[in-house]
């Protein structure tokens, strides 16, 4: 198969790693792709928002398959693009319709799907400009904290979560009146915050059946001890201690079914990941959001625990017998986490060369925003380096990960030192 991934981040690279190592895989191409995924396959410059140069590429290469890395495209339509297009309409495309984007896009949305198929999840109530004073109601008619969401897509730091209500109330001003999100946050999702420890859970979906990839837990704040800015994520580790067999049957019974079941009845199609962000509040699985892709950096420690062949799986999806294919996994733990670029997730320089990758021969690293110059790598974004690793346990799998972490360097280099600090 002739494949065409889109993307450029760790996400991306963990699945290129993962589809190159398919016995199903006779050339693997990359969009944009970074300095990690050059080792699996070969990078075009084009962006995966550009439907056009996609279209182009596809039927110039013979591209047997598409698989969609990011949220961007899905949510712009890409899959509808496909399905319209007499050219397309044959290629599997690898990742859901707009409308299932929306999961995803609209905070709104999803919430509402929710409500509709009685899948758990924090009370809300969405506001926009036009309703603004009623939205300033609801937060005093509210026990802090204040949890404020941007609708649509802001690249993981849409989310605000305040302690005072007046400040709150500035805020809710802030995104609506100011569009403090830019076009995200023209309506704003204002919900209960619920108390408890966060996990991540990912499916894969022909539309009629599932199959459950192993569960991860993310880093999202900068500091340690979950303190400090938000950012797209600063590690991961899978498994999860407290994700016990009796839970994760409330989360395949309570939420996957509901979910996958309400899709279809709603005719929405769906053939890819979800990533549901859950919380666990005394046992209970609720809902905090769904994602229409896989997560970044979670993708970096489920990937790696995946034994069976990825596109053995992604044919089961393109062609609705998902339910007939063998899925299995290593029985090991792995942990990952992110080198980032001083001073991210604010202001950070690009363009340092970093060293010492080749000294890593434990871990593998996963590239993040990086670029290629010569013989040279550079960093190239905030998240630069995901570096993960296998062990035993999650001690076993944390401690070899900062080992090899130690052998590499750049100018400004950080991350956080207490990755699992939370459930080990």
């Amino acid at each position: 198969m002739r494949i065409l991934l889109l993307g450029s981040g760790g996400r991306e690279h963990a699945l290129a790693w993962k589809i190159a190592q398919s016995s199903m895989l006779d050339e693997l191409f990359i969009a944009p792709g970074n300095a990690g995924t050059r080792n699996h396959g070969k990078n075009l410059s084009f962006s995966p928002t550009d439907f056009e140069s996609v279209k182009k590429h596809v039927l110039e290469l013979n591209i047997d398959m598409v698989v969609v890395g990011p949220e961007e495209p899905l949510v712009m339509g890409i899959y509808d693009f496909f399905m319209k297009d007499p050219l397309l309409k044959n290629i599997p495309l690898i990742g859901p319709s707009m409308a299932g984007a929306q999961l995803e896009g609209s905070k709104d949305f999803a919430k509402k799907f929710m409500h509709r198929h009685s899948i758990p999840t924090a009370k809300y109530a969405t506001f926009s400009y036009e309703t603004l004073e009623e939205g300033i109601k609801y937060l005093e008619s509210m026990k802090g904290p204040y949890v404020l969401k941007a609708d649509g897509l802001a690249a993981g730091k849409g989310v605000l979560i305040i302690q005072d209500v007046e400040e709150a109330k500035i805020e809710l001003q802030s995104m609506l009146s100011h569009e403090k999100f830019g076009a995200a946050s023209k309506k704003v999702v204002i919900e209960q915050f619920l108390t408890g420890i966060e996990l991540s859970v990912f499916v894969l979906t022909d539309g009629s059946s599932f199959k459950l990839l192993p569960e991860a837990k993310d880093y999202k704040r900068i500091g340690e001890g979950d303190t400090g800015l938000n950012t797209g994520g600063m590690g991961a580790i899978s498994p999860v201690p407290f994700a016990d067999a009796a839970f994760m049957d409330k989360v395949h019974n309570r939420i996957i079914v509901p979910t996958i079941k309400g899709l279809k009845q709603e005719m929405i199609p769906y053939k890819g990941f979800i990533f549901f962000g859950l919380i666990n509040v005394k046992g209970d699985p609720f809902v905090i959001e769904y994602n229409c892709r896989m997560g970044d950096p979670e993708t970096e420690v489920v990937i790696p625990r995946l034994k069976s062949d990825i596109l053995d799986l992604f044919e089961g999806v393109a062609t609705n017998t998902l339910s007939e294919r063998d899925i299995q996994f290593y029985d090991k733990s792995a942990a990952t986490v992110m080198m980032v670029s001083g001073g991210y997730p604010e202001f950070y320089e690009k363009g340092k060369v970093i060293y010492g990758l080749k000294s890593v021969v434990e871990s593998i690293v996963f590239h993040s925003g990086t670029a290629s110059d010569g013989p040279s790598v550079l960093t190239a974004g905030g998240r630069v380096l995901c570096v993960t690793s296998y062990g035993r346990n999650l001690e076993a799998a944390i401690e070899k990960t900062y080992d090899s972490v130690a052998k590499i360097s750049f100018e400004g280099a950080y991350f956080r030192k207490d990755l699992g600090f939370d459930v080990l």
